[in-house]
Formats: structure tokens, sequence, C-alpha cells
């Protein structure tokens, strides 16, 4: 039980950081200069590598039995690229950031899902993902209201994609 805490609460925050970060990226290209079609490939392209490289990342976690290492290793990729985007001053900088992001989320993914159904054996499966999906819910709306707040009050981007890293 303490993993599947331990694996909801760092998910929690994992989502205040890439929801809260996902929810201005929009507002945030625009103000680089993009285009609204560069908004939608930006989306688009990083959605697209992330669940084209979550079978690669699961075969290989499969193979080398790297579970820990990978889901750190993703989310370490995953919960810094929203804050580096507060140094970024170019939307095809800021792509490749996006990117990353959701590389990094394929690459955590398989392992931490792996790794919950390990530790889901003794108190059930439904009651395990159904605690860590909560969690993970929480934190994919606690992560917009934050930013939301950051913007309010700070009334910068890069202030507030760098206040990211605190989650």
């Amino acid at each position: 039980m303490q993993l599947i805490f331990l694996l909801g609460v760092v998910s929690l925050f994992a989502d205040i950081t890439y929801e809260g970060g996902r929810s201005i990226l929009g507002p945030f290209f625009l103000h680089l200069g993009a285009t609204a079609s560069i908004v939608g490939m930006a989306s688009g392209l990083g959605e697209m590598v992330g669940y084209s490289f979550r079978l690669l990342s699961g075969y290989i976690a499969d193979r080398t039995r790297q579970y820990w290492l990978l889901m750190f290793s993703g989310y370490a990729l995953n919960l810094f690229a929203f804050p580096l985007l507060a140094f970024v001053g170019r939307w095809d900088i800021a792509l490749g950031v996006v990117v990353s992001e959701r590389l990094g989320k394929a690459i955590r993914h398989p392992s931490r899902d792996t790794l919950l159904s390990f530790a889901t054996t003794r108190i059930g499966a439904g009651l395990g993902f159904g605690f860590h999906e909560a969690m993970d819910q929480i934190g994919a709306v606690a992560g917009p209201l934050f930013v939301f707040f950051l913007l309010l009050f700070t009334r910068h981007f890069s202030t507030a994609f760098a206040l990211l890293i605190l989650p």
C-alpha cells in the first residue's frame, strides 16, 4: 500500500506540473510568435511522439526489467521540461521542450504501471489503480488552477513556468 500511496502522490504532483504547463501552452506559443497552426502542430506532434514511444518503452522495460530507472528517468524528463520553458524565447525551441515532455511521459508510463500492478497484488488491482487514478485526476485539476493563480499574480509566462518546479 505504501508504494501505491507514494506513486499516487508523485502522480499528483507530476500532474500539477505538466497539466498546469500544458494549460497555457497555446497562449505561450502565441506570445512567442507562433501561429495557431504551429500551436496545433506542437500539441499533435508531442502526443504522437509520446504515444508512439510507449510501445518501445514498454518493450525496453520488459527486456531490461529496469522499471525503477525508466520510471525515474521519465519523471525527471517529464517534470523538468515545463519549468525550462521559463528560459525559452523562441517557439521552435519550445516545440522541442513540449515533445521532450511527452517523451518523458512515454518513458515512465509503462514502467510505472508495471510497478503499480506488482504493488496492487495485496489490496487488489481495482483499489490500487483507482487510488492512483484519483490522485492523478486531482493533480490534473489542481495544475491549471495553480497556473491560473500564478499568472493572476505574476502576469508573466516565464515566472509561471519557473514556479512549476515547486510541485
